[in-house]
């Protein structure tokens, strides 16, 4: 890493929910965000979810979100290097963010090692025990077939349905999101625990919960949720040697 420079992770931002108008006053505010942090960013994470919904059509993406997509492209345009991770709410995302904005996607955790700090970074979901009901239905969702059989509905109708699925869906409004469940039933805590059993990581940076954490799973090892941008407006931030959350404030 350069000297002064810092590596910002953030996730959830579930653009589009609940409401177009709603949405747009958060937009906004991580747009803010965006340029503040891009004045000293050496890259930027965005763990998935960005999107309430996301569907790529061959010649077609969802309406809206064009002050948000219009950032990364002048912020990957400056050079500062992006990744983003697909998450469940945008996991029919293709190849428009590679191809369009220069940002490459993952759709699994990848390991990356900055300042000899190695970091597991990914969404989250469906990884650690349990969730066995969601883990089935993302079989079904990134099946070829059923991507297949679903882009046959006319855009109007297939992102219509979509967005009112996804604007129900638990991840937004559940109880289980707003509070600490404990580390035995902390699913991604378990994950990490398990990971280390087989390799050191002294980071390992997710999503997906929308609450925001900081645990210790091993020696020299811990694990971060960025929490969201719906409730809590917070992020991570690697200053080259320690690991931070951070809540962003507009003053």
């Amino acid at each position: 890493m350069n000297k002064n420079k810092k590596i910002y992770f953030a996730s959830d931002q579930h653009f589009g929910a609940p409401t177009r108008a709603e949405s747009l006053v958060r937009e906004k505010i991580f747009i803010l965000w965006l340029d503040r942090v891009k004045t000293d960013a050496e890259a930027i994470f965005l763990l998935g979810d960005l999107f309430d919904f996301w569907f790529e059509y061959k010649t077609v993406i969802p309406k809206g979100f064009i002050r948000v997509l219009g950032k990364l492209a002048e912020i990957r345009d400056s050079g500062i290097p992006i990744y983003f991770f697909i998450g469940n709410h945008d996991l029919w995302m293709l190849d428009y963010f590679e191809t369009e904005l220069n940002i490459p996607t993952y759709d699994q955790p990848k390991e990356f090692t900055f300042n000899d700090k190695t970091f597991l970074i990914g969404h989250g979901d469906g990884l650690g025990p349990g969730d066995k009901g969601y883990k089935r239905m993302k079989r079904v969702f990134t099946n070829p077939f059923a991507k297949w059989l679903y882009k046959w509905l006319h855009p109007d109708i297939g992102m219509s349905l979509a967005q009112y699925l996804s604007t129900k869906n638990k991840l937004i409004s559940g109880e289980e999101d707003v509070k600490f469940l404990g580390e035995d039933k902390e699913w991604l805590v378990q994950y990490a625990k398990r990971k280390l059993e087989a390799k050191h990581y002294d980071f390992f940076i997710f999503g997906h919960r929308h609450y925001p954490m900081e645990i210790q799973v091993g020696n020299n090892s811990t694990y971060i949720n960025t929490g969201d941008w719906v409730n809590h407006f917070t992020y991570a931030v690697f200053d080259g040697e320690k690991m931070r959350l951070e809540k962003f404030k507009d003053e």
